[in-house]
Formats: structure tokens, C-alpha cells, sequence
């Protein structure tokens, strides 16, 4: 049930909480961007730390009354640093989107050149798509993946910052299934004198638990979510060298956002310390481990995957082969009570909203308890409805009595007191 007093003021809102509970109880969620929070980590978000307006930073506000926010906010900023070895962190950012405007902000100057990975090769909006505010100020250069290998072709990436030297190079990205090698690029950047940045919104749990190589080292400016893998709230986060500090503080606020989600920030505090405990990096080890298993057990059914399988928690398969859409296939998943999210492959065909392939990830079913034999059995389930849900109609009904089974014996690791 959702709360009390929900359901006594909007039944209607709290019928759509409870529906939402039965959903995610009742399907396999594999969308690599979704995670399942702690009860702690909803319980900071929903305190009284909502009602205060707290515009500034930690004992420099424009507003009175903030001693306990800025105390939660500095235990934020000390825990963040803490975990990813970080000499300056701001954790105000609404979003990974905030979070990467404000460091373009405080880079760049409207109209400056950005390499950065394109959207259809694995990249993100905000690494200057034409629909969004950074293609719309600045001067966007893309590069992707080899479509042969699947992994990035780092010597076209020399090649275009040579060609175009770029003020700033990003690397990043949401949909890339293997290791980035950030020192690589802050080599290019050294090499043509540009600023070097990475988004790593995806991986930040798997950095954490130091199993992916830390950009932090090597990048001036380091932007995140901290839902993702790093498993807490919806939310940003921007790290960075000390000297970038003061500019990147501006460009937060005034310059992008008013009064900072002090109760989100609350909720980011609970997660930077879950993330901080040896439990997590075990998590983060299964979480790895069973995206190979559903790698695996994918490419044993004859499904492709773009780069052949996958270094961390996400695969994208490319259904160009199977004569399937990622449309199609989203559609006929969900149905069978598995959510995913249809998907670019590099060189697709088809447009955004169609797509010819599916990304799928590892991070919630990772937080059910799920391990790799379940792994095995879902990426059955995944091949079947690919290769047969068209034809055989009775596959989806098939597999959704299945997923049900699979999520009775895994029930989601919150009370429905905290839904």
C-alpha cells in the first residue's frame, strides 16, 4: 500500500504508487540505467529535508535556517570525495544532464569545439546532439566505435582532435559495453592542448568498487548520476581537480539552477556511504559477473552482440540478424514482463525511434540477488521472445509465467513500506 497519507489526500496518485510497486515486484527489470534503491536511500529522499530552501553552498547561503542541510551536504561532498579519490566534489546537480552543462559551462564559451562520442555509436544527448542544449551552443565533432570490433576507434579519435583541435574532448557514454581507457584520451588531449572530461554516469559503481579504471586521475572534470550502478537517488554529481572548483561552483549555481533538492542530496549522502562499504564492491563484482552470463547465455542462442559480449554491467544486442526491430523487441519484452530499452547499434539503419538493436544491463536484477544460473535463464527467456514471440504467440505467455516465478523467489530488496 503506499502511505497513509497519500492515500487519504489523492487515492488516485497513491493507486499509481502501488501500481508501480506490482510492476517492478513482478518484471525483470534489465533497462542498464535503472537501479533499485536502498530503503535508507527513499527514506532520506522523502524527509523534511524537501522544506528548505537552500540556495549557495554549505555556509555561504542566501537563506537562514540551513545548519542541518548544510550538514547533510557536507557529509555529501566528504563521502563523494572519499570514494572516488576526488580533490574537489559538487553534488548539486538535478541530474547527469545539469551536471554536464555546468562543467561545458565552465569550460567552454558558446561556439567552441567538443570531440566527443556520437549518440548512435553509444554516446549521450548531452555529447552534442543537434535536439539538445549542447549541440544547440557548441560546435559538436563525433567520433564512435570501429563497426567491425564494436569498440571505440581511438586512433580516429587522434586523428579528428589533431584535425580539429577541439577546446574540450569528452569521453563517456550510455550505451558502450566495454572498458573506456581514459588515460588514452587524456594523452590526445595533452597532445592537441585540450581540456579532457569524462562522463561517466554508467560506470561510477563499478569506478567506486575500482573496477573500471578511475577517469579521476586523469581528467580535469568528471560528471556522474548517482542512480545508475552507484545505486542511490536520481541525481548528478561533478568532480573534479581543485583548480577547476570555483568555476564549476558559479556555473552550478547562479549560473544553471536556483535552490539545490536538499532532500535528494540527503538521499546522496545514504548512498555515497553504502557505496563506501565492502558489500558494495562484492555487488558490483556480481553485478560484471552477470552481464557475462547473460552475454554468454545470449550469443549461445545465436543472439549478436555488438563487440561480441561485454566489460561491464550493459550489453547491446544488434537484431539486424534476427529480422527483428529494437522497437518490436521492446514492445514484445515488456509484454512478457521483461523491460528494456530499445537502442542505436553503430551504423543502424533505422531511426531513433525504432532503432535495430535492444541495451540491456545487469544492475537491478544484481540488487534483487539474482546470480549467474538466473542469468542463464533470462537470456533464454530474452532469445525465445526474439526469435520466436511473432510467430508463436503463446512464447510471451510462456515467459511471463516464468518472469513471475524468476520474481517470487526474488522479491525486490524494499518494504512495501517504502515504496
Amino acid at each position: 500500500m503506499a502511505s497513509r497519507s497519500i492515500l487519504k489526500t489523492d487515492p488516485e496518485t497513491a493507486r499509481a504508487i502501488d501500481n508501480e510497486w506490482t510492476r517492478q515486484q513482478g518484471t525483470l527489470e534489465l533497462i542498464a540505467s535503472e537501479n533499485i534503491a536502498s530503503e535508507a536511500v527513499m527514506a532520506a529522499q522523502g524527509s523534511v529535508m524537501t522544506n528548505k530552501y537552500a540556495e549557495g553552498l554549505p555556509d555561504r547561503r542566501y537563506y537562514g535556517g540551513c545548519e542541518h542541510v548544510d550538514r547533510v551536504e557536507k557529509l555529501a561532498i566528504e563521502r563523494s570525495q572519499k570514494l572516488f579519490h576526488a580533490e574537489y566534489a559538487n553534488v548539486q546537480p538535478h541530474s547527469g544532464s545539469q551536471a554536464n552543462m555546468a562543467a561545458y559551462f565552465a569550460l567552454l564559451k558558446p561556439g567552441d569545439t567538443v570531440l566527443a562520442m556520437s549518440l548512435s555509436h553509444g554516446g549521450h544527448l548531452t555529447h552534442g546532439s543537434p535536439v539538445s542544449f549542447s549541440g544547440r551552443l557548441f560546435r559538436f565533432v563525433h567520433y564512435g566505435v570501429d563497426e567491425n570490433s564494436g569498440r571505440i576507434d581511438i586512433d580516429l579519435v587522434a586523428e579528428l582532435a589533431r584535425t580539429h583541435r577541439p577546446k574540450l574532448i569528452v569521453a563517456g557514454a550510455s550505451a558502450y559495453p566495454r572498458i573506456i581507457e581514459f588515460d588514452r584520451f587524456a594523452d590526445i588531449a595533452q597532445d592537441v592542448g585540450a581540456e579532457f572530461m569524462v562522463d561517466m554516469a554508467h560506470i561510477a559503481g563499478l569506478v567506486a568498487a575500482g573496477l573500471h579504471p578511475s577517469p579521476v586521475p586523469v581528467a580535469g572534470v568528471i560528471t556522474s548520476t548517482t542512480h545508475k550502478t552507484l545505486r542511490g537517488p536520481r541525481g548528478g554529481l561533478v568532480l573534479a581537480k581543485s583548480e577547476y572548483g570555483d568555476r564549476l561552483d558559479k556555473q552550478i549555481f547562479p549560473g544553471i539552477q536556483g535552490g539545490p533538492l536538499m532532500h535528494v542530496i540527503a538521499a546522496k549522502a545514504v548512498a555515497f556511504l553504502e557505496a563506501l562499504q565492502p558489500e558494495f564492491t562484492v555487488y558490483q563484482e556480481n553485478t560484471i559477473r552477470n552481464a557475462k552470463a547473460l552475454a554468454e547465455g545470449l550469443l549461445s542462442a545465436g543472439v549478436e552482440l555488438v563487440s561480441g559480449g561485454t566489460d561491464n554491467h550493459m550489453l547491446l544486442l544488434d537484431l539486424r540478424s534476427q529480422n527483428i526491430t529494437g522497437k518490436e523487441a521492446e514492445k514484445m519484452l515488456g509484454e512478457a514482463g521483461i523491460t528494456v530499452n530499445k537502442n542505436a547499434v553503430p551504423g543502424d539503419p533505422l531511426g531513433p525511434t525504432v532503432t535495430s538493436g535492444i541495451r540491456i544491463g545487469s544492475p537491478a536484477v544484481t540488487t534483487r540477488g539474482m546470480k549467474e544460473g538466473e542469468m542463464k535463464a533470462i537470456a533464454a527467456l530474452i532469445a525465445d521472445v526474439i526469435q520466436h514471440g511473432r510467430q508463436t504467440p503463446d512464447v510471451i505467455l510462456r515467459t511471463k509465467r516464468q518472469v513471475k516465478e524468476i520474481c517470487d523467489r526474488y522479491p525486490l530488496p524494499v518494504s512495501e513500506d517504502e515504496r
